[in-house]
Formats: C-alpha cells, sequence, structure tokens
C-alpha cells in the first residue's frame, strides 16, 4: 500500500482525461482513497479541475473534506472553492470559504468566484461582509478582487458603492471599465454609461460590445445603429445584440438586413433571427431561417431549440412537432432543461398531441404557471375544456398564482364548457384575490359565456361597468348573444357602439342586419344594407376551396 502511494498512478491521472460522468468521478474519488494518492497535489488539482467541467464540485469537496486541514494547499481549496460558487448554492460555497479561514488565511484568489455567486443570488447582506474581509485582509485592493467587487454591487443595484470602487482604482483595467458600463447598463442609467465609454483611454471591442448592448437594452435602437456604424471593427456580437433589438421591437425587416450583412454567423446570430420571427408570429419565416441554419450542419442551442418549438405551435403541425422532438434527441439536447421541457409541453400541446403533452407535463420535476397554461390552452383548442379548468384548479391547489395570460385561458375554458358560474367566480377571483386589472379578453370572455346562455341583460351590466372605453370585442361578444337569443334591443345597442370604434367592419352590420333578417323584418335589412353602401363598406365574398 505504501509502495502504491509512493509513486506516481498513471492509470489515475489518464483516466481522469477520460471522465465523462459524475458517476465516473465517483469511481475515482474511490480509487484515489484505496491507494492513498492524496498527497499527490498535482493530481488532485487534475480531479478537482474535472469536477469542475462535469458541474460536480461536491465530489472534489467531499474528497479534500476527508483529508487533514493541514494536508490541502490554499490553492486546491480555492479552486474548489470557485467550483462551488459556480455550481453549488451560495451556502456550500460560503461553508468552504468558512474551512479556509479556521485552517489558513484566505487570498486574493479567494474572493473573486464567492463575490460572484453573492452577485447571481443577488445577496448583498453576504457581499458586504466579504468586502468588509477582504478589507481585513488587505485584499480589497487587488484588480480581480476590486472588479469583482464592483460586479457585484452592480448586480445589487448600488451603482453609487459600484462607482465609488471604481474610482478609487489607481489603474483601472479593461475589465475593469467593461463592468462599470455594465453596471449603469443593468441599473438602466445610459447616460452614465456613455460617460464611463467616452473616458476609456484604449477602447477594445468588448467596451464597444458592451455599449452596443446597453443602447439596445434601454430600447435606443437609434444610438445603438449609430454607435455600431462608428466601430472599428463591427463583431458578430453587436451584430447578434442589434439583431434582436431589432426583433424586440417587431423591425424583422430591420433585423434581417443586419443579419444579411454578417458573414460569419454563430448559434446566437441565427437564433436570434430564428426567436424574432417566432415571437413577432411569422412562424413559417423563422422555419425557413431555420432550414438555412440547417443546411450549414451546425448544432443548436437550447434558445433555437425553444423558438423553433415556439414557431411549431403557432402553426400547429403535429407532424413538424414529431419531427423537433427527433431532432432534439439527434442533437444530443437535454429533454430535462426547464426551458426545453416546457416548449416540448406547450408544443404538443398546441399541435394536439395532449396524451404526450400530458406525459411530459406530468414528468416536469417543478411545473410553472407558463406550462400549466400550455395544458390549459391545448385542452381548450382541442375540445376537453372541463379539463383546462381542471389543471387551473390543481394550479391553486400546487400554491402557484396565476397571471394575466392564465385567467383569459381559464375563462375561455369556461366560455366553451359552458361553465357559468365557474367564469363568474374566476372573474371575481381575479379582482378580488389576485389583485389583477381585467382587460378587454377577459371582459370579452365573461360577457360572451353570459351571452351564450341568454343572460344578454348581466352581460350588457358588465360592459357598462368596465373602466375606460368598452373593448371592442365585449360589444362584439354581446352583439353575438344578441343573435342567438333574437334579442333586438340590445343588438341594435352593441351595433351602434360597434360602428362607431369600427367604423369600416362590415361584419358588424351583417350581424345587425342577420338579427332583422331572423325574425323577418326585411325593411330593416334593406335599411342597414344600405347604410353599408352609402358608406362604401362592402363586405368581402367567401370562398370555398375544394382539395383534390
Amino acid at each position: 500500500m505504501r509502495l502504491a502511494a509512493s509513486r506516481p498512478s498513471p492509470p489515475v491521472a489518464t483516466l481522469l482525461g477520460r471522465c465523462r460522468t459524475a458517476r465516473c468521478l465517483a469511481q475515482l474519488h474511490a480509487r484515489i482513497v484505496r491507494l492513498g494518492l492524496h498527497n499527490q497535489h498535482a493530481l488532485l488539482a487534475r480531479f478537482a479541475a474535472a469536477c469542475d467541467a462535469l458541474a460536480s464540485p461536491s465530489v472534489a469537496d467531499s474528497l479534500l473534506s476527508a483529508l487533514p486541514p493541514h494536508a490541502v494547499p490554499l490553492s486546491l481549496r480555492n479552486t474548489v472553492l470557485a467550483s462551488l460558487s459556480r455550481h453549488s448554492p451560495l451556502h456550500a460555497a460560503l461553508a468552504q470559504f468558512s474551512l479556509i479561514r479556521r485552517n489558513a488565511c484566505p487570498d486574493a484568489f479567494s474572493f473573486p468566484s464567492l463575490l460572484r455567486a453573492c452577485a447571481r443570488v443577488p445577496c448583498i447582506h453576504t457581499g458586504s461582509a466579504l468586502h468588509a474581509a477582504a478589507i481585513r485582509l488587505g485584499v480589497d485592493t487587488d484588480l480581480f478582487v476590486r472588479t469583482a467587487l464592483i460586479q457585484f454591487y452592480g448586480r445589487c443595484s448600488a451603482a453609487g458603492a459600484a462607482r465609488a470602487l471604481f474610482d478609487s482604482m489607481i489603474i483601472a483595467s479593461e475589465v475593469s471599465w467593461t463592468s462599470i458600463i455594465m453596471v449603469y447598463v443593468d441599473c438602466g442609467d445610459i447616460l452614465s454609461a456613455r460617460e464611463c465609454f467616452d473616458r476609456i483611454p484604449h477602447r477594445n471591442v468588448v467596451h464597444w460590445n458592451a455599449m452596443v448592448h446597453g443602447y439596445v437594452k434601454c430600447g435606443d435602437l437609434e444610438s445603438a445603429r449609430r454607435l455600431f456604424e462608428e466601430m472599428p471593427e463591427r463583431t458578430a456580437a453587436a451584430h447578434t445584440s442589434l439583431i434582436g433589438g431589432y426583433a424586440k421591437a417587431g423591425n424583422m425587416q430591420g433585423a434581417k438586413l443586419l443579419f444579411d450583412k454578417l458573414q460569419d454567423r454563430d448559434v446566437f446570430a441565427w437564433s436570434a433571427m430564428i426567436s424574432g420571427y417566432a415571437q413577432n408570429g411569422y412562424p413559417r419565416e423563422a422555419l425557413r431561417i431555420f432550414n438555412q441554419f440547417h443546411e450549414k450542419d451546425i448544432c443548436p442551442d437550447e434558445l433555437i431549440i425553444v423558438a423553433l418549438m415556439t414557431a411549431c405551435s403557432q402553426l400547429g403541425n403535429i407532424m413538424l412537432a414529431k419531427w423537433i422532438e427527433g431532432y432534439i434527441m439527434r442533437y444530443s439536447i437535454d429533454m430535462n432543461n426547464a426551458h426545453v421541457l416546457a416548449g416540448l409541453v406547450n408544443m404538443n400541446a398546441k399541435c394536439g398531441n395532449m396524451e404526450r403533452a400530458t406525459v411530459l407535463f406530468e414528468s416536469m420535476p417543478v411545473r410553472d404557471v407558463f406550462s400549466y397554461c400550455s395544458m390549459m390552452q391545448g385542452h381548450c383548442l382541442h375540445g376537453s375544456a372541463n379539463k383546462a379548468v381542471e389543471l387551473f384548479s390543481r394550479m391553486l391547489l400546487e400554491g402557484l398564482s396565476p397571471d394575466n395570460a392564465v385567467f383569459t385561458v381559464v375563462l375561455t375554458a369556461c366560455n366553451h364548457a359552458g361553465l357559468v358560474e365557474e367564469g363568474k367566480k374566476y372573474f371575481g377571483m381575479m379582482k378580488n384575490e389576485y389583485l389583477i386589472v381585467p382587460c378587454g379578453d377577459h371582459y370579452a370572455c365573461l360577457v360572451s359565456l353570459l351571452g351564450r346562455f341568454g343572460m344578454l341583460r348581466d352581460a350588457y351590466e358588465i360592459i357598462k361597468s368596465m373602466p375606460g372605453k368598452p373593448h371592442p370585442g365585449s360589444w362584439g361578444a354581446l352583439l353575438g348573444g344578441c343573435i342567438l337569443h333574437g334579442d333586438i334591443e340590445l343588438g341594435k345597442i352593441a351595433a351602434q357602439k360597434l360602428f362607431e370604434v369600427e367604423p369600416d367592419n362590415a361584419g358588424n352590420y351583417v350581424s345587425l342586419s342577420n338579427i332583422y333578417a331572423n325574425i323577418d323584418r326585411w325593411v330593416d335589412v334593406s335599411e342597414v344594407r344600405a347604410e353599408m353602401t352609402g358608406k362604401g363598406i362592402t363586405k368581402i365574398a367567401g370562398r370555398t376551396l375544394v382539395l383534390q
């Protein structure tokens, strides 16, 4: 046993290079312990790096915990601390930092990664305590520690503290300049960001990218484009930022022009275009761009997959949905990724594959409001509105708070299923329990539900109670109820309101005409038709397409 411990162990070093799973790491951990290789610090450092690469810092942490405190060099503990800060909850990284403080003196390498972990949470109290510890140890002036502190205070919305630290630096590094610009960008203070940008003595591409991104983030696309045109080197990152900005603003033509100018398109640029078209309601254009991407044989990321699924959901193409699932498996995309799994649920539900959507939904470790909403919409679209209402009740039992979109879906489900009392209850719940101000769609759903079941006066009172100008959809729903139940008096009121807000909509005139026609009031029918002719309003003729 001592002989094995006294010489290097090539098999372990070799296996570390081949290790691809957490289980393999656990086996190597056992091998290191069994062979007594814990004194080989270079080997332990490689082991810690392998654990970090596989996002399994707890394995390296458990190995160090079993060793005598004095036997572990500070550099190795800092490596494990950095890994825990990246991949584990904050409390695990803080526990490792406490071990370092008990058994050694933390140095400048002990703080940056831990401060970044505090920034991600964010946890201002813990980060401030670390700042105080860095001052006591005399490492707060270290360039990397100071930059990490600037980033930390920026993420905690303490721009003043970040700026004070930055101004106290004798010579700011390029990274420090980028950090302070991003602090102001994240806080929405684009003028201060630009002031810092203009003060940089020697700007690099990262500074230009950060400033362009800042303008895009605050919605000032004109300034972003102007700065982009001034760039000495127009990078792919700057192109992608602008493409995303134009897409978010709904200007897909501008986004496409920039995309076409970009020669070396990376996966982020493709993702920005595909997502932009999908989010703006152009699913076929999104698929056309995806087909070009697919021809390049580039490995997709989760963002492209989610955008692709969004486009498919809008088209409702079940065959495409099945192809996308196969595509995901072919490229080994993690189907347990929260965004991918939610997208799969949404896509299958919208495309009518409710059986597959239900399996995926039930497999989710944590179901959120979006996933519930997707399932409810799927049931509404495909004839099982009662199940949508049941899902809403289940969502409430799980302690989730419904949002605006969820109430629109559940009210639509009540409308489809004819659940009048439930619809009224949920409308009241939205206003009184969840303090959500109903929008036009909510009122239109409730009015339609009441109108379908002959409660036209109640529906009319609901419309009159609406704050502000009633939504055209609400008057349209009331008019539809009046046609169904032959209420001429209310029908005329609803139609006149629609004539005011939608003067060029021929459908409203035709609907009023149909109410008169249903009770053989042909003179009134002629008057409505004559009014349409006098205003130059024509009904678009319907067409029938026979597929051979």
